[in-house]
């Protein structure tokens, strides 16, 4: 996605602990000035993902937005986790109209309380939720025009009629594609003559890769074939799969050495129980890296943002 190298966006930045809440948040920056914000993001029954980014004190019926997306009384709910990592790419506690700048979040829908016009500043994660941005709202569609996003300021607490002669006053901010996530792929199996109707498979859930057949030497099972290749991501399943490997070329080694049966060797190292010890050591270390690469992710994100498009005011810590 290109965008302008200056877009002169001017923006107050401030550095404080991570926050989870917008009552945390406040502590910290509440005595600057700028408005406090919330942001939502929701999901409806075709997996569309929106983000719903008001002032703290605005009240945003669930129902009443629903209706007017022309998505029924219960249309939307709130996204689960899973869909910030996958799409919007940023931690628990961190929803952001920032995070429309990630490629995977460019099919999220963004409604935008039309409150923040009447506001000299507003506050707002970036990436990551130890820092907060203020800014107007005028450089914020600077932002948003900027990755090929209109913005579109609602009046979030109106509640107007919508029947046969009133259509949903919303329904044009309902985006086209949705999102496929693992989680979703169980719980809602599509059926096989069920058509797909919004984003091609192809470019929502990655293909089957079939690997080709391996010959292996005689005395050496294939432990390689046994590891799956998307499990990166949970960590006991991850964890298991190491397990899995590393002990049958443990065994194959240390039995030639030692000139015993494996199976012996097994049952004298009582290794079923070695096992079951190290599986937690090997959680928590590997969750440990995951969560250290993960984080580094973000603040790398955050900086190419401020890099490549917020010239303004310095870090005030």
């Amino acid at each position: 996605m290109s965008r302008p190298p200056e877009l002169k966006i001017d923006f107050k930045r401030y550095d404080h602990p991570v926050v989870l809440t917008v009552e945390e948040q406040a502590k910290h920056v509440g005595s600057f000035g700028g408005a406090l914000t919330k942001n939502l993001l929701l999901k409806d029954k075709k997996h569309r993902l929106y983000i719903v980014s008001a002032l703290a004190d605005t009240k945003v019926d669930m129902k009443i937005l629903s209706q007017r997306l022309g998505l029924g009384k219960g249309g939307v709910r709130m996204a689960p986790e899973e869909n910030l990592r996958q799409v919007l790419q940023v931690p628990l506690g961190c929803v952001t109209p920032f995070a429309l700048f990630n490629e995977s979040a460019s099919a999220v829908s963004l409604l935008l309380d039309q409150g923040f016009k009447s506001k000299q500043s507003c506050y707002f994660h970036p990436l990551t939720n130890d820092v907060t941005i203020a800014l107007s709202s005028s450089n914020l569609d600077k932002f948003l025009l900027s990755i090929g996003k209109q913005p579109a300021y609602v009046d979030l607490e109106a509640s107007p009629v919508v029947g046969k002669d009133n259509p949903p006053d919303l329904a044009d901010l309902v985006p086209s594609g949705a999102f496929c996530s693992s989680e979703e792929s169980v719980e809602n199996p599509t059926p096989k003559d069920a058509p797909q109707v919004n984003v091609p498979k192809e470019k929502t859930c990655l293909p089957e890769v079939k690997a080709k057949p391996k010959v292996q030497k005689k005395g050496a099972e294939s432990s390689e074939s046994k590891v799956p290749t998307n499990n990166g991501a949970n960590v006991e399943i991850f964890a298991s799969d190491v397990l899995e490997v590393i002990f049958p070329l443990f065994l194959s080694e240390a039995s030639k050495k030692l000139n015993i049966k494996q199976e012996e060797l097994t049952q004298i190292l009582k290794l079923d129980d070695f096992k079951r010890r190290a599986a937690p050591d090997l959680e928590s270390v590997t969750n440990m890296f995951k969560n250290a690469a993960y984080t580094a992710g973000f603040h790398a994100g955050f900086d190419t943002m401020l890099k490549s498009g917020l010239g303004g005011m310095p870090s005030r810590k």
